[in-house]
């Protein structure tokens, strides 16, 4: 029965492993089958100290138990690029509302997930022959549990051995959280026992070990597919005369008195978080802050919405305010391990989600003063926040009145039609009129429409606008997002109608961005909807963030930003008191350098793109770079990534509160 145990294990690894990303010969190997000795002896140990009539139903259990994890660990990441975590497990339920697409994704991977069914199917099939294993002795179950702690400390022991920098097992053990890239090279069970240790106990950013970073140009990139595109276009030069002109600059910072804070407190924990803040770099004013002050502020969260979907024929309303607004031409939309909750967490609060636990839910609970909502408010405008899924989908109805909201959704406040996904355009147009005759306003949309499955079957949205997409040179996936998107296109044309029939459009500055590119469609298809073949480190991730406001004169803007640079970059425009110092995202328009970062840890600066599985600096046309620059910014991403899951953690911005002066 141990060896029943340990080989069902490293069977599920080794499977999981093949189907999962093709590469069977590697270092996870051996981590997956040591690692599965100590996990086998527990199952083992349990299973014979049960009475002997209940020893067949608990082993079933087990073998049930934990082909259960691999298979739904596998069609959750078909569905979502990235896997569940024990956090989201106990919150799994909602996961059901999308059972169609589990069908489908059963379907379509249904020899990979046979071949995870097998050990059960056989155990099935041999039940008759099963024998009850008399438990051991005390003295071997002393003897058994050394073994497996010793297994367990050889396996520790040989992640010392050899190279340490990012992305090997010793740092995926220990310090980095990447469970797509740990379950490779360290099994699927012991990436989930990290994933949900690292929830309490987030390792500290230490000195690294780089391990060779290699720089190189893009001209000598072979058959490179991954290029940042540029465009012809310059960023339009501000005019002197609105430039401020000043012998010292000014910053978007708040009077905090962190020394007074780091005085006064006890927690070690909060010290070390004063300690970083104060020294971040602030963002300088420019000639753009306050640019919209007073303005009305819609901001929407478009679901799996991309640049591809933006078209003069198709959508010719998205793509008026595209071409006559804000042109970032190198903004990018990472994806985090919560798809859409997690991209309205960055988009809403300018920080990285923390990994393992529902971000915007667990803000819920927390002192949330620089967001849009709360920040608004307490300027005299009249706050919303709609929704066309479930109202409590998320717990949004916990987390959006937290961040400054009045919050209606789909069963609470809005009647919307039962379809899957719901309408963008019918939201709109139940809900325009709660706050257009508001003498100020900000709106917050999270639409629905563009939500996968891309299929003119399975998606009403897709169905609802087939004809209109059937002549397109696309692949059927391709026109069934196109379709859905389309929808968007509508609702985004209603808004701009009735706003100008209000007359208010021309004092309203409305901002649309993803939380997420479109997942459901493979790179291919993706692809197909680019024009170019997408590499999946960068390109995929590449996206688009519309800024409009009518009568402005259009502006390409060329420096790297992200979502997360949403929320600084709308507080300074719409001239707000924040700090800049305590966001991870920045405004776009300050003089700061750019940075993109990726949930890979793969980020873009002004002078090229870091791969951190391959550890590849790639420098761009006329920049030359160093080592000693690289290794700058890999250990402020380590920083950022850090500090932002701390401030959740900790309620940071309850103790900031504290010491803010008059």
């Amino acid at each position: 029965m141990l060896i029943y145990f340990i080989g069902l294990i490293y069977y599920l690894e080794t499977a999981f492993r093949i189907i999962f990303s093709s590469k069977i010969i590697s270092s996870g190997l051996f981590y997956a089958l040591i690692f599965a000795i100590p996990i086998g002896g527990i199952c083992y140990l349990i299973s014979t100290s049960v009475k002997p009539h209940l020893q067949k139903c608990v082993v079933w259990g087990f073998t049930i138990g934990l082909t259960f994890i691999f298979v739904s660990q596998f069609i959750y990441y078909k569905i979502f690029r990235v896997f569940y975590t024990i956090y989201s497990a106990l919150h799994s339920g909602q996961i059901f509302e999308f059972w169609q697409t589990i069908l489908v994704t059963v379907r379509n991977n249904f020899f990979g997930i046979l071949a995870l069914c097998m050990p059960l199917i056989l155990v099935f099939l041999g039940r008759r022959r099963f024998k009850v294993v008399e438990p051991l002795s005390k003295r071997g179950k002393m003897q058994l549990v050394s073994g497996l702690v010793l297994c367990q400390l050889i396996a520790v022991i040989t992640l010392h051995i050899g190279d340490k920098s990012v992305y090997t097992p010793y740092d995926l053990y220990y310090q980095h959280d990447y469970p797509i890239i740990a379950a490779e090279k360290l099994g699927l069970m012991t990436t989930l026992r990290l994933t949900t240790q690292r929830v309490f106990f987030a390792a500290k950013p230490e000195e690294e070990n780089y391990g060779g970073i290699t720089i190189i140009s893009e001209e000598e990139l072979e058959n490179n597919s991954s290029s940042i595109e540029t465009m012809s276009e310059s960023i339009e030069n501000i005019d002197s005369s609105t430039q401020l002109i000043e012998e010292k600059k000014k910053y978007n910072v708040l009077n905090i008195d962190f020394e007074r804070l780091i005085e006064e407190e006890t927690s070690e924990d909060i010290i070390d978080m004063h300690n970083y803040f104060k020294e971040v770099e602030p963002t300088a004013k420019s000639a753009y802050t306050g640019k919209y002050k007073g303005y009305n502020l819609i901001l929407i969260t478009a679901e799996g919405f991309s640049p591809y979907a933006i078209s003069k024929e198709m959508t010719p309303t998205l793509y008026k305010l595209a071409h006559e607004g804000y042109q970032f031409t190198n903004f990018y939309t990472p994806l985090w391990e919560l798809s859409t909750s997690d991209g309205e967490y960055a988009i809403c609060t300018g920080q990285i989600p923390k990994s393992g636990v529902w971000s915007m839910a667990e803000s819920g609970e927390n002192i949330m003063p620089f967001t849009l909502g709360n920040q608004l408010k307490q300027e005299g405008y009249m706050t919303r926040a709609f929704h066309n899924h479930t109202y409590d989908y998320y717990n949004r109805d916990i987390s959006h009145p937290n961040l400054g909201y009045i919050y209606e959704a789909k069963d609470q406040g809005l009647d919307i039609e039962d379809t899957w996904p719901e309408s963008d355009l019918e939201m709109m147009q139940e809900t325009v009129d709660k706050y257009i005759g508001e003498e100020a306003f900000h709106t917050y949309y999270m639409t629905v429409s563009g939500h996968m499955n891309y299929s003119f079957i399975e998606n009403a949205m897709a169905k609802k606008n087939e004809d209109l997409v059937q002549d397109l040179p696309l692949s059927e996936t391709g026109k069934a997002y196109i379709a859905c998107q389309i929808e968007l296109d509508r609702a985004i044309e209603h808004l701009i109608n009735q706003l100008e029939e209000a007359d208010v459009l021309d004092h309203t500055l409305i901002a649309i961005t993803p939380d997420h590119y479109p997942y459901g469609l493979n790179n291919e298809e993706l692809s197909g909807l680019a024009g170019e073949v997408l590499d999946e480190d960068f390109d995929i991730y590449k996206s688009v963030f519309i800024l409009y406001t009518p009568g402005m004169t259009p502006q390409v803007v060329d420096k790297p930003c992200s979502s997360l640079d949403v929320l600084p970059t709308l507080l300074n425009l719409m001239g707000l008191p924040y700090d800049s110092r305590l966001f991870v995202g920045k405004d776009i328009f300050s003089d700061n350098d750019g940075l993109v970062m990726l949930y890979s840890r793969n980020f873009i600066t002004d002078k090229g793109r870091y791969n951190a599985l391959t550890k590849e600096f790639i420098v761009e046309e006329e920049e030359t770079v160093d080592e000693a620059y690289v290794e700058d910014y890999i250990t402020l991403v380590d920083k950022k990534f850090y500090y932002s899951a701390k401030i959740l953690e900790e309620d940071y911005y309850r103790y900031i509160l504290e010491g803010i002066e008059e």
